[in-house]
């Protein structure tokens, strides 16, 4: 690898080379880090305190938030230090460890996505089935299946492709953080034949998750005919609320990745959204629309206050 290329960093360009729009920039993204952290939390630690732990969709729905936060640290507290700092470099090694992070971890997201899919549709279709098809091993399963396809399905062939190319400079790629097809474009060789396996490989698995998922809500709509208006207003709510973040995630990926192996000045607008813009609207998509989810976080935390309150009144008390 290290005879392939002759630059030990590569430098980001960015979204703005105006001072004030970077600026603007560093306040904004680091609030949208913050409530990206601090909603995701919320939702982790009241579905794992509560009795919500022990119903598949909030089991699922604590692995999304999870995967949130995860993903988006592998880019946003590298964009807002170097919005801080004016220093837009990254190191050729951090840098191919974000590529493979990102697919890895988006990877898992898309798949956490489409099981969530399939939980809706099975409580819809299969009501008094439900906990037995979709109990806690099952759910384990298909968890652990979202991380092995992760991994072996999608992050390592495209970071395989990626980490064979040799780079000579120049260093300069356009955009706020390591990606494909910008590396693609300062690789110095022909990149065809890789660009259109990268392609190929997001584009199969953009055509699989999308036939799931259509798939999934095409029998969810089928079966919702049987049900009371009351029924269906509670199904469609909750449908609603996993197909708003599905568009929000799902749908600038397919732009940014099935399509020719080129950069557009649009790319970077659209990775906002599945990087830091999607991570951050899912928390409030979750409980807004959700009773049971703003009922078990009301519980959660209105308990934890009372014991805190309690211990400071009496700090000598066997509980």
């Amino acid at each position: 690898m290290e005879s392939q290329r002759n630059i030990s960093e590569f430098i980001f360009l960015g979204l703005s080379y105006n001072q004030n729009i970077q600026i603007f920039c560093f306040v904004f993204f680091l609030f949208c880090y913050i409530a990206i952290l601090v909603g995701n939390l919320l939702i982790l630690v009241s579905i794992r305190c509560s009795v919500l732990f022990h119903q598949p969709m909030y089991y699922l729905l604590s692995h999304l938030s999870s995967m949130d936060i995860c993903y988006t640290s592998c880019v946003t507290p590298t964009l807002i230090s170097d919005l801080l700092l004016g220093r837009k470099t990254i190191s050729y090694g951090n840098c191919m460890l974000q590529v493979f992070s990102l697919h890895f971890l988006g990877m898992i997201e898309i798949c956490i996505l489409t099981v969530m899919a399939f939980d809706h549709c099975v409580a819809i279709c299969k009501p008094l089935h439900y906990m037995i098809i979709m109990n806690r091993t099952r759910c384990d399963l298909l968890i652990m299946a979202a991380w092995a396809g992760g991994a072996w399905v999608h992050a390592f062939s495209q970071f395989s492709m990626i980490v064979s190319l040799p780079f000579c400079g120049p260093s300069e790629i356009d955009h706020y953080y390591c990606d494909i097809f910008p590396l693609l474009k300062v690789a110095c060789t022909d990149t065809y034949i890789t660009g259109v396996l990268v392609v190929a490989n997001s584009g199969m698995i953009a055509l699989v998750t999308f036939v799931l998922l259509f798939g999934s809500y095409v029998i969810i709509l089928f079966n919702l005919r049987n049900h009371s208006a009351e029924g269906r207003r509670k199904a469609l709510s909750t449908c609603g609320s996993h197909i708003t973040v599905v568009t929000l995630f799902f749908g600038p990926s397919i732009f940014a990745y099935l399509r020719p192996p080129t950069t557009f000045p649009e790319d970077k607008i659209f990775s906002l959204f599945y990087t830091i813009i999607a991570p951050m609207f899912n928390p409030l998509i979750y409980t807004l629309r959700n009773t049971e989810m703003k009922k078990a976080m009301r519980r959660v935390w209105y308990q934890r206050c009372f014991q805190k309150r309690s211990i400071i009144n009496f700090p000598y008390s066997v509980c």
